[in-house]
């Protein structure tokens, strides 16, 4: 059987990626189709495979500058010559559900989520805008949902990585789809360490990600706020906060898994997609504090992992984590729960569903 493996751009080895080289894993010497590639950054499972990027390649300055080209990648996509392959397989969050499959071939696409800027955040988007540009991008937009909605149709099969993902493949586009949390490599993330009682964030600094939030619920809690990551924000966030707020910035996996082992909790105070950084936490011994209705909630039980707050007020998610500071956690309990995302559980969901969606003996 011929797979071909398609995904957005490859610039950075993240969540999304990480999915990907799951899904490699399976199919040995399977060639990775992307609209970009920026050098160096393809490691692990991925640098075995070939990769086929599309003419973006070089109008993206080798992927380091892509922003610009949005109205151009659902064409960029759709030229992917795919025939000859009897199944593709697509990680999408922007354009990759796009690619035209053979007429005879199968598509499953992983879905980590429709794209933010078109659907749940898109007035969020534009507010960022000069107020003299907005008429125009609402426009591209608009022309771009209805091309989202019209090559969702190319799918066959979607898989979501949360409830809260699927919901809105099904609200957006009026597919269904079957969920299959994304992997995450417990092996290394794992308890260890003295515990502290400072509150730690791991999120990019941008707007979704509501670090400020986080900063003021440290803030009104009294509490030092560690926060891993980098982001166009963190001048603006730099320059409003107190002496209790650290920015660390990018960390090594190492140091990541040390500030994990020393929070007293993780504080997610966004609606995530999922949050693989929910389960690195919890493998971590570590409780977490989120939001109901968020990707977060397919994770963490309210009492048994953490808590999960009502409203994304400050007033709620610091009640919320008053609540898990004042509640003693087994960090074996937390662990376990970790485990039921471990890449092995990943890869037989997914293989699984590969055998019931497609053709009897196709995968054989």
């Amino acid at each position: 059987m011929r797979v071909a493996l398609v995904h957005d751009w490859l610039t950075g080895m993240r969540g999304g990626e990480a999915v990907l080289s799951e899904i490699a894993a399976l199919f040995p010497g399977a060639p990775i189709h992307t609209l970009f590639c920026r050098k160096g950054v393809v490691e692990g499972e991925l640098a075995g495979h070939p990769i086929v990027t599309s003419y973006l390649q070089h109008l993206s300055l080798g992927g380091r500058v892509y922003r610009p080209l949005l109205g151009l990648m659902p064409q960029a996509a759709a030229c992917f010559n795919l025939d000859g392959y009897d199944l593709v397989i697509s990680s999408s969050h922007c354009v990759a559900k796009g690619v035209i499959p053979p007429p005879s071939g199968a598509h499953v696409c992983y879905c980590h989520t429709p794209m933010r800027y078109l659907w749940d955040q898109r007035e969020e988007y534009l507010t960022r805008l000069p107020r003299v540009v907005r008429p125009i991008v609402r426009a591209r937009l608009e022309r771009l949902r209805t091309w989202d909605v019209v090559s969702s149709a190319r799918v066959d099969h979607f898989v979501a990585n949360s409830h809260l993902v699927a919901r809105r493949i099904e609200r957006y586009w009026r597919r269904e789809a079957e969920v299959i949390p994304p992997p995450v490599d417990i092996s290394f993330f794992t308890p260890g360490g003295e515990r502290k009682a400072h509150l730690l964030m791991v999120a990019a600094l941008v707007p979704y990600k509501r670090v400020d939030v986080g900063i003021a619920i440290a803030e009104r809690l009294g509490l030092e706020l560690h926060i891993v990551g980098e982001g166009p924000m963190r001048r603006r966030l730099t320059w409003g906060a107190r002496g209790n707020v650290r920015f660390l910035g990018r960390v090594s996996a190492e140091r990541l898994r040390d500030e994990y082992r020393q929070a007293a909790l993780l504080l997610v105070p966004n609606v995530e997609d999922f949050g693989m950084v929910t389960v690195e936490s919890l493998a971590c011994g570590t409780p977490v504090v989120g939001l109901e209705g968020s990707g977060t909630a397919d994770v963490v039980i309210s009492g048994e992992h953490g808590e999960l707050a009502r409203e994304g007020t400050v007033e709620a998610l610091a009640a919320a984590c008053r609540k898990v500071l004042d509640h003693p956690y087994d960090a074996r309990v937390l662990r376990t729960r970790a485990e039921s995302f471990s890449r092995s559980r990943f890869r037989r969901r997914f293989t699984y569903l590969l055998e019931r969606a497609l053709p009897s003996g196709m995968l054989g």
